[in-house]
């Protein structure tokens, strides 16, 4: 069984540079309070890592 990693949006996207707009679509958030259950990876725990500001961790499975 894969790990998995519970994010959510919980900052604006708003007057942000584009490339953390991007990484948050890459992340598939795009509007606030979104969750998403994501692969946990290292490509992905990258992309939460640069954009720590506007996502937050729920839970970790697996």
């Amino acid at each position: 069984m894969a790990k998995t990693i519970v994010i959510k949006q919980v900052g604006s996207p708003i007057r942000r540079p584009a490339k953390q707009r991007a990484t948050l679509i890459g992340l598939g958030l795009n509007k606030m309070h979104r969750v998403r259950e994501l692969e946990d990876t290292p490509s992905v725990r990258g992309m939460i890592n640069s954009i720590p500001h506007m996502v937050e961790i729920i839970e970790e499975k697996g």
